[in-house]
């Protein structure tokens, strides 16, 4: 009978630090204390707090230990496991306490921590928890019960004012309704239909589709099912970079099992409905992540934008209509079904509801993967989540958007981060990366970076982009070589 539960971080941020050799020396070490009936050890997606890998929960008590080492696995065997102790010194300190989260002698959880406290995890509520190469731990967590109400009780009509009603927006740059997107979609006539899964965050520094897709794969293609049931498509894409190695066999396997479970193909639940996926690897180009380019590549051409309109609701992939939205957007319309239009609205601002998954990166404390409803403040997110600048130094500013966003300076530290504020201060919501910058941080090296990274990544159609970029580029290298002159 298993009596304890180990979870090992199996995401890429932990994978770089030595997880996979942490779990073989957990089957060691629990095989040879004769712990193997009693013992699971579980590969899990993401944690959120990556700064800390490789991380280590054991449950039932839900012991938290970090920055754990194949040198480790012995004690921690040896002692929590079979002797019911735990392991103190491994235990995670929580800097706004400078202490232990809870006494040794309780269970010390990662819910405890001020780094999930202000969270509130939806898009992310099986990242951590489930093994997402096992079908029946997603189906656990109410995995397809969306798409089995969707295909038994609500109309396609009714899913779009589902989703129109909730108030969710793309979640991939400017914030496009989600329900009417769907609306624009749905009544168009073809003889096929596409949805296609944007998984091609190019941003620097932001890593949020990648570990959805590593730790909760079976909620895309659950998402994508109810969005090809609710407008029509019988044939879905997933466009993911290949550089997400992780990513991309974790979702090969996931989309194998549904199809095996009758979950993907034909007849889906008896209703009727036909709905497949197939996955479509991008090279990293950049300007796929814009949704015309990113359709021009899955169809075997250079992955260049497309004048609007026609719109891809009308005309996209392969000149069919089709519906595109990225990772985290789908994330949320399996728990949008099941809890419904006003239980999503009532989270968020005015205009931005529901969730945002941040990228934390930079000078924080603590790097990672964060979910806050809109209009938490980016105090809130530096200082209480990603406990603050290292190094008693002082914040300078915040970068969002990627390189078309914009940087939040200290002065504005209390602003409500949603989609209207951001735009507002010249900068955007974006995929969701957030870097963070310290007094030490020079501005104008911030935008040569950005500057550089487009210049790179232009596709050369248009001549601002081409040209204009680089002119911008070779003007603050001026700059910072010493050579600039007023004008």
């Amino acid at each position: 009978m298993i009596r304890s539960h180990v979870l090992i971080c199996g995401g890429t941020g932990c994978t770089s630090s030595g997880s996979v050799q942490l779990q073989a020396a957990f089957n060691q070490s629990i095989a040879d204390f004769g712990l193997a009936e009693e013992v699971k050890l579980v590969q899990t997606g993401c944690f959120g707090l990556c700064a800390l890998g490789p991380i280590v929960i054991i449950y039932p008590d839900g012991t938290f230990y970090s920055r754990v080492t194949t040198d480790d696995v012995k004690e921690i065997v040896e002692e929590h496991l079979l002797k019911g102790r735990i392991v103190e010194r491994l235990v995670y300190r929580d800097e706004h306490t400078d202490g232990i989260v809870e006494e040794a002698a309780k269970s010390v959880s990662l819910n405890d921590t001020q780094f999930y406290k202000p969270q509130k995890r939806i898009v992310l509520r099986n990242c951590g928890v489930i093994n997402p190469d096992e079908i029946d731990e997603y189906i656990a967590m109410d995995g397809y019960a969306a798409l089995g109400k969707v295909l038994t009780e609500m109309t396609p009509e009714d899913v779009i004012k589902v989703v129109t009603d909730s108030g969710l927006r793309g979640r991939g740059g400017g914030g496009f309704p989600t329900g009417r997107k769907w609306a624009l979609c749905a009544p168009n006539k073809a003889d096929q239909k596409y949805v296609v899964c944007n998984a091609d965050e190019g941003d620097p520094g932001a890593f949020m589709d990648r570990s959805i897709l590593e730790g909760d794969p079976h909620c895309i293609i659950e998402a994508m099912a109810i969005c090809g049931y609710a407008v029509g498509a019988t044939k879905g894409y997933v466009y993911v970079r290949a550089e997400y190695p992780i990513a991309v066999k974790r979702l090969q396997k996931a989309i194998d099992d549904a199809k095996a479970y009758g979950l993907l193909g034909k007849n889906i639940f008896d209703s009727g409905f036909d709905f497949d996926l197939e996955i479509k690897l991008g090279a990293g180009a950049f300007v796929c992540g814009e949704e015309t380019a990113l359709m021009a590549s899955i169809e075997g051409n250079r992955g260049e934008p497309r004048p609007r309109p026609p719109y891809p609701a009308v005309k996209g992939l392969f000149g069919k209509p089709t519906v595109e939205n990225n990772v985290e957007t789908f994330a949320n319309i399996p728990q949008i079904i099941l809890n419904g239009a006003e239980w999503f609205s009532s989270m968020g601002t005015e205009k931005s509801k529901g969730t945002k998954v941040f990228a934390l990166g930079g000078k924080i404390q603590h790097t990672g993967l964060v979910e806050i409803p809109m209009g938490v403040t980016l105090n809130t997110i530096i200082n209480e989540i990603g406990g603050g600048i290292p190094n008693g130094k002082k914040f300078k500013a915040a970068q969002t958007g990627g390189p078309s966003g914009g940087c939040i300076p200290a002065s504005l530290i209390d602003t409500e981060v949603d989609y209207d504020n951001l735009v507002a201060l010249g900068c955007m919501m974006g995929s969701g990366g957030l870097i963070v910058m310290d007094e030490d941080n020079c501005m104008v090296d911030m935008a040569k970076f950005f500057l550089e990274f487009t210049v790179d990544e232009s596709c050369g159609k248009c001549t601002p982009c081409r040209v204009g970029t680089r002119r911008l580029l070779e003007i603050l290298e001026k700059i910072t070589d010493g050579k600039g002159t007023l004008e």
